[in-house]
């Protein structure tokens, strides 16, 4: 019961800042409604693109790592 009311919350919040940012007039249904429905989208279309840049994100990752390993080197052998 507590998710459900958290999700109405959510989405109340998302859907009022989205109506606001596009410019809407809508009533107090529609932009719950809205912003649920949203929350929902961009969701799955996160975990998607999360899925999808996995292993990147994971290369991306290591090369700032080394990066920032060979800069705190240098500074330590520069002294």
């Amino acid at each position: 019961m507590g998710s459900i009311i958290w999700l109405v919350i959510v989405g109340a919040g998302a859907g009022f800042i989205a109506t606001r940012l596009m410019r809407l007039n809508l009533g107090i249904v529609e932009t719950v409604v809205i912003g649920m429905a949203g929350a929902l989208i961009g969701g799955l279309m996160l975990r998607f693109l999360l899925a999808l840049t996995g292993a990147f994100a994971g290369l991306v990752g290591a090369i700032l790592g080394a990066m920032a390993l060979i800069w705190i080197w240098k500074m330590i052998v520069q002294r």
